[in-house]
């Protein structure tokens, strides 16, 4: 049996204001692992990006050195 039938069983024997307080938390659930799989996918496409962007960079000469700042910290 499947944990989707063993909790429609359980449901089917609930009060239907109770089954709407399931439905609410599963909803709920949802939206939650929706929003958590969202920011996973905007951090990946970050990482790509900034990757990306970045990529080649390490085998250009540097133009500046500390002689060429105006102020230092």
């Amino acid at each position: 049996m499947t944990i989707a039938e063993q909790i429609f069983q359980h449901l089917a024997v609930l009060p239907e204001k109770e089954q709407r307080e399931v439905l609410d938390f599963v909803e709920f659930l949802e939206n939650r692992y929706r929003q958590q799989s969202q920011r996973s996918e905007d951090k990946n496409w970050s990482t790509f990006s900034l990757e990306s962007a970045m990529q080649g960079l390490e085998n250009d000469p540097i133009e500046y050195t500390a002689a060429d700042l105006k102020e230092t910290f």
